[in-house]
């Protein structure tokens, strides 16, 4: 314990507390200038790059490869792989499914480090005494509270953050998650520090009481937000997070007040504010007509139908305003179901916008001058046209609403987004997606929009979906019956499907189960097809679909493709964290390094949707 400090001291101790928050603060400001500038960077060459044409000398076709040539014009591509490797596909692996990329490693250290110097930087007292509390104690507090408005602001989906950056709320929100754990630490170490400095306090001080309340609050929220409890319990969490997060700031703002830190207290309610005022505001235009804006209703009438035992489809009609891109998200507000009226759901829109016409005018051969309707789309016109959800089933409100759709039933639904990035592909020359089960809502739609802009660079097309059983194709099988009969003449499609049900290999994939074989299949009919009930289908009819029992063995078919490209391609993937992880494992070096790119080989860039919670 230091002895009472001289005037001059406490001058230094408040100028350091006041000043120690806003140099942290400069330095995350610059942090997310620079990844700003990056990413704002590729989205422009993606917007406007050039498709790079290859030389037919250049390239020698062999049998199902292709000889690259060195070149040192590579090297800036070389390094962005390089780059992507280490930050995006090398990962902190904890048990079976948590994972964390280098990049959220790296920034998770980095982050702790700063707050941490600067916390405990210049705490030596004028005796000596190295780490004196009474340097470091208010010190802390005040740069844990000093992130508060930039922790809210991450939790929000409408955020400054997020404009900047050009990243999405939803990656945005394994930072949200660690910087309020990290502040949560800082916090406990202050108590700590106020028990070592004063052990005999008592709790008639209104202030202490109130920063007592707020933390025992902050501790219910980091409990209920670990992940066995946000994704066992979410309504559980959501209404805990929610009543938690206004105790913790009230009693924050009334502790900090006598300090003079309160001012990086307030700054959180307004940023919440007006997030929850954007929302509001584009709930009512996508929503008018429940909100007497417009005559009629029903427009956001939703039909529900039982997929399967663990999967419903939610399909409504969307307002001619309502527009967004593929894989995006929004959020279903369904009052009959939730338990809350206006208790808000994320789920990803499984179909595209398209601007496919339903129907043509085609004008009457006999010459009579009538218009007879040709149908473009037919019965996939839902997955086109429409918005649609394919939603697993887990507990509470899924859990309702897959008794709502057991019986058919409709639900009045309020629709608040689109959230999230666009997935813009046409600059690729090649693009594979794999899907596991569900995260077929992420796959399907950024697939038929490459399907429909047909005269993008893309001339290749992998889709790979693994299913628990056979019966699962029916819940997009026209969808992608339609988009293998839209897709240019110039761009070649295989789609491959994996029915996981039964880990035996059937006669017809032992025969054929080497992932260097062509996926393409003849247009003829093939009456030995997996499973007999699905010999009719038109789907497996189709030039370039495959069916094969067990699971997929994505490293060799990645790599096999990776093999026969060149120039740019897309991994687009949404699955399980096993799914994501063997994608990850697949693209990793040599396949994506330095030698393979100067050599000529393709340049990877992955894009992953995962299940899990970070």
């Amino acid at each position: 314990m230091s002895s009472d400090l001289s005037e001059a001291d406490i001058t230094v101790l408040v100028d350091e507390n006041a000043t120690y928050p806003e140099q942290v603060w400069y330095t995350i400001a610059a942090f997310l200038f620079i990844v700003g500038c990056f990413q704002w960077g590729s989205f422009v060459h993606s917007k406007f790059a050039r498709r790079r044409h290859h030389d037919s000398d250049e390239e020698i076709a062999t049998t199902n490869d292709i000889q690259y040539k060195f070149s040192l014009r590579h090297i800036p591509l070389a390094i962005i792989n390089f780059y992507r490797v280490v930050a995006f596909r090398w990962t902190l692996e904890i048990g079976q499914s948590y994972t964390l990329n280098m990049a959220e490693v790296f920034v998770t250290v980095v982050y702790i480090a700063l707050l941490l110097i600067y916390a405990f930087i210049n705490t030596t007292s004028v005796e000596g005494q190295k780490l004196d509390v009474t340097y470091w104690c208010n010190r802390i507090a005040m740069l844990a509270s000093s992130q508060f408005p930039i922790v809210t602001a991450l939790g929000t989906k409408n955020n400054l953050v997020s404009l900047v950056t050009g990243i999405s709320y939803d990656r945005l929100n394994y930072i949200h998650r660690m910087m309020a754990r990290t502040c949560f630490m800082l916090l406990c170490i202050h108590a700590v520090g106020e028990v070592i400095s004063s052990p005999y306090f008592h709790l008639s001080g209104a202030s202490l009481r109130a920063g007592i309340i707020a933390m025992a609050a902050f501790l219910v929220i980091i409990i209920v937000s670990l992940r066995p409890v946000r994704t066992g319990a979410y309504e559980v969490f959501f209404y805990i997070h929610f009543l938690g997060i206004g105790i913790f700031l009230v009693g924050g703002y009334y502790h900090t007040k006598d300090a003079y830190g309160s001012y990086w207290i307030w700054p959180s309610f307004v940023i919440w504010a007006f997030d929850r005022f954007i929302r509001m505001i584009r709930l009512v235009v996508f929503n008018h007509s429940y909100f007497g804006f417009k005559s009629g209703t029903g427009t956001m009438d939703a039909t529900t139908e039982l997929l399967s035992e663990n999967v419903v489809r939610l399909r409504l009609r969307r307002p001619p305003h309502f527009h967004w891109c593929p894989g995006q998200t929004a959020y279903l507000i369904m009052p009959s179901v939730s338990t809350l009226p206006f208790e808000a759901h994320p789920f990803t829109i499984a179909s595209f916008d398209s601007s496919f016409p339903s129907t043509t005018e085609t004008e009457d051969p006999s010459g009579s001058g009538e218009n007879h309707g040709t149908q473009v789309l037919g019965s996939s016109t839902p997955f086109w046209k429409e918005l649609v959800f394919l939603i697993n089933v887990h507990g509470g409100f899924t859990k309702k609403l897959k008794e709502v759709a057991a019986a058919k039933g409709q639900a009045k639904v309020f629709v608040d987004g689109p959230y999230g990035p666009s997935s813009d592909l046409s600059s690729y020359d090649m693009s594979i997606f794999v899907a596991g089960g569900s995260g077929i809502s992420y796959t399907l739609p950024v697939f038929l929009s490459v399907i429909e802009h047909g005269k993008s660079s893309c001339k290749r097309v992998v889709f790979i979906w693994s299913i628990r059983k056979t019966e699962h194709v029916q819940w997009i099988d026209e969808a992608l019956i339609k988009a293998v009969q839209l897709a240019p003449p110039s761009l070649t499609i295989s789609i491959r499907i994996f029915d996981t049900s039964s880990l035996s290999m059937t006669q017809f994939t032992q025969e054929d189960s080497s992932p260097s074989v062509p996926t393409e299949k003849s247009g003829t009919p093939e009456q030995d097809v997996v499973n007999g009930s699905l010999t009719s289908s038109k789907l497996l009819l189709l030039r370039g679909v495959k069916m094969e029992n067990g699971r997929a063995n994505l490293d060799a078919l990645l790599k096999e493709e990776i093999s026969m490209a060149s120039g740019s391609m897309s991994v687009s993937v949404c699955g399980s964290q096993g799914i994501a992880r063997a994608v990850r494992h697949a693209l990793r070096f040599p396949v994506s390094g330095p030698s393979s790119i100067l050599s000529g080989g393709p340049s990877v860039t992955l894009h992953v949707e995962s299940f899990g919670y970070a």
